[in-house]
């Protein structure tokens, strides 16, 4: 199946049947995340993944008691980090150097241009760049998710401050971003299941300099 097609396919599913999805295809869709293109490679999120049944319980009131989180096989929260760091610069670029069989100060003159312009932000702006980031990998994994025809629905409706409290992530220097449910569709019980995929036309959508 095409991307394309799989696009079509997916939806925001309403309401999954609980059916497990296979460990081989959430495997999958983690791995497109990690291979998301990030700003100067630094990969500035992480995700967790939640199948305790009993947390993810708890996690539904902070998500709006949306059922999605409950009946999910997996469920998957995108977190960025709350700030840039000289040390974690410089162990991106340290590792990146040292798997391509490169000396470490290869990179020295970029790094020292990407300290000046990162380091100088307020912690607010880095966090919302590094957010930004995360959503770059939030929709690779969607669309690997749609290719090995996984229902996922993105989530934005909880309380970030909740849930980082509940999952420690505030001691970790994280901030959840998303939540993505991954499962499988219930089309007797989602209202939303048959019904037509609606875009703007794409001479709105499309803005073209010729």
């Amino acid at each position: 199946m095409s991307l394309i097609d799989a696009l079509n396919w997916r939806y925001a599913v309403k309401k999954m049947n609980g059916k497990p999805v296979e460990q081989e295809k959430v495997d999958k869709i983690i791995a497109a995340a990690h291979l998301a293109p990030t700003s100067s490679g630094l990969q500035p999120f992480k995700v967790i993944v939640v199948t305790n049944q009993e947390l993810k319980e708890k996690i539904a009131p902070i998500a709006y008691n949306q059922s999605q989180v409950i009946d999910s096989s997996h469920l998957l929260i995108f977190a960025a980090i709350e700030n840039y760091t000289e040390e974690g610069i410089d162990e991106v670029f340290n590792r990146m150097n040292a798997e391509r069989g490169l000396p470490l100060d290869t990179t020295d003159a970029y790094k020292a241009q990407l300290k000046g312009m990162l380091l100088a932000k307020s912690a607010e702006e880095n966090f919302n760049h590094a957010a930004r980031q995360a959503y770059i990998g939030f929709g690779i994994a969607i669309a690997e998710a749609a290719v090995l025809k996984v229902d996922a629905t993105p989530m934005e409706g909880f309380n970030g401050p909740a849930l980082d409290e509940l999952l420690g992530l505030d001691k970790k220097g994280l901030k959840s971003v998303t939540l993505l449910p991954l499962g499988y569709r219930d089309e007797a019980g989602d209202w939303l299941a048959n019904l037509k995929k609606v875009r703007s036309p794409k001479e709105e959508f499309l803005i073209e300099f010729k």
